[in-house]
């Protein structure tokens, strides 16, 4: 069996000893080493590798040598971790940020979710393109394209003139991408065929003459929604002619037929199984008022059960302008999900954006014990189910509202402090009423609401939040001191909230 050496803090070793000790059945042995440091969470490769021995051995119960597999560390420590694997002769791993966390964390690592694949393409259209110049048109879709879209489509407008079509299909070719134009007129569409799109939307059976003119791929739509026999036809001449194409039943607004046509793509999923089809998705998430990264992933679990080849999506609301970021997470865990045959949970909570699936790792009775522990003036932050925590040396407060909380603080003549706590609080709070994870000096996890800059562990940073705005015990000063850096257990006190939830990391 594996063993697995877990090091840690000292106001950490109680809760992790107690979290491992839970875990059942176990799958592997396990010891927790405290080496000398306060908080877990300021924990480095550089202090693991000058108070951790080279020689990294373990003995069992008995007294008897025994094999070291593993070394699990805090999951916010700094440093490069492939070093210390090289430097102990076995793996060193990051642990997840919360110690709560380590029993999903070790599931999750029995059973990796691989979300590089995925089969739905997704068509991003730009709707205004006639009003844009092509520089415009370029630099949106390149933002469409970091976010997922694999075709920029240009969206054409009735009555609107778009005489440099020609010219933004080529320079949009010219970046490499994909495109496709969008318009109800015959000679948009040419015009776009003519100079190299890849895709038209939409061709009848009436217009089905323009795939014979150029080499785009047509999406066939009904020439009547009421009567997809048009449509049927449009397929059936296509496949006869051997060319490609894309089907597109149209998905209609709620309460303007939805149901409806999601059984039409149903019965042209039964009436043809191997036809690509496509769903235009932006009648659902635009005009309907809810966040759209759930509308996104119950309609990429259709497109999952029903094979669909690609979507078209717009971001054109201000509530659905992060449609395409949705809807490429969307796809690859729908695709995950049905490749494994599972149910899409456990994958990624990056479309949770609203609510975290477990916000309170910490009881108020775990909260308080950690307290008691606690013999600096300095101010934790935590929330548990019955609101927001705060303590120090001094003992814990807690309340519902930051501002109920606010007079016990006593930092009324500390104008960086005061303002540092207000921060945190505020967002405890808004953490709390949400049903959210919050961590003290991390910002809250919006999911894929918010794009979030990848944090590099692995580098070095400036001081952080608390180190940056100082406190009336600690005014802070520009290089990180060892005592920042976590390295010191002097009774002298760190800049207030230096914590940043000590105790809870492993």
């Amino acid at each position: 069996m594996e063993h697995i050496v877990f090091l840690t803090g000292r106001l950490a070793q109680p809760g992790l000893e107690r979290v491992l000790a839970g875990i059942a059945p176990p799958a592997f042995t396990w010891e927790v080493r405290e080496i000398g440091l306060q908080v877990a969470a300021l924990m480095t490769a550089d202090m693991i590798r000058r108070r951790v021995e080279a020689s990294l051995t373990s003995v069992d119960a008995e007294g008897r040598p025994r094999r070291v597999d593993r070394i699990l560390v805090p999951g916010r420590c700094r440093g490069d971790v492939d070093a210390l694997s090289a430097h102990y002769g076995v793996p060193v791993q990051r642990g997840p940020e919360e110690l709560k966390d380590l029993p999903r964390f070790f599931n999750r690592a029995a059973q990796p979710i691989d979300l590089s694949e995925y089969q739905v393409a997704i068509f991003a259209e730009i709707v205004d393109a006639p009003r844009l110049t092509v520089a415009a048109i370029v630099e949106r879709a390149r933002a469409l394209v970091a976010d997922g879209a694999d075709v920029i489509d240009l969206g054409c407008l009735p009555a609107t003139p778009f005489d440099h079509l020609e010219d933004s299909v080529k320079a949009l070719k010219a970046e490499g991408w994909n495109v496709s134009v969008d318009s109800m007129s015959s000679d948009e569409l040419l015009r776009g065929g003519r100079a190299g799109a890849d895709y038209l939307l939409s061709l009848k059976l009436e217009t089905l003459w323009i795939a014979d003119e150029v080499d785009s791929v047509p999406v066939l739509i009904a020439s009547d929604q009421a009567d997809m026999s048009t449509l049927h036809e449009a397929i059936e001449t296509m496949e006869r002619r051997g060319k490609a194409y894309l089907a597109d039943p149209i998905l209609d607004p709620i309460p303007f037929g939805f149901t409806t046509s999601i059984v039409r793509y149903h019965a042209l999923r039964q009436r043809y199984p191997e036809a690509p089809i496509m769903m235009g998705v932006g009648n659902v998430t635009e005009l309907t008022e809810a966040d759209t990264s759930g509308i996104n992933a119950l309609l990429f679990g259709l497109c999952a059960e029903l094979d669909v080849a690609a979507v078209l999506t717009t971001q054109v609301s201000q509530h659905a302008r992060r449609a395409v970021a949705e809807a490429d997470l969307a796809r690859r865990i729908m695709h995950a999900a049905t490749r494994h045959n599972t149910l899409p949970k456990g994958i990624s909570d990056a479309l949770m954006t609203t609510h975290a699936k477990h916000p309170f790792p910490d009881t108020p009775a775990e909260i308080a014990a950690t307290a008691a522990q606690v013999r600096d003036p300095n101010f934790r932050v935590q929330i548990s189910p019955e609101g927001l925590h705060v303590y120090n040396r001094d003992g814990v407060r807690m309340a519902q509202d930051a501002f109920a909380l606010w007079p016990q603080l006593g930092i009324e003549d500390d104008a960086a402090h005061a303002f540092y706590m207000g921060v945190e609080l505020a967002r405890a709070e808004t953490a709390w009423r949400l049903g959210k994870r919050y961590v003290q000096d991390q910002p809250l996890d919006w999911g894929v609401a918010v794009p979030r800059r990848a944090d590099d562990l692995d580098a070095w940073c400036a001081p952080g939040t608390t180190m940056t705005h100082g406190s009336k015990n600690t005014p802070p000063s520009p290089p990180p001191s060892p005592r920042e850096r976590g390295e010191g257990v002097a009774p002298s006190p760190a800049p207030a909230g230096e914590g940043g939830g000590e105790g809870k990391n492993s």
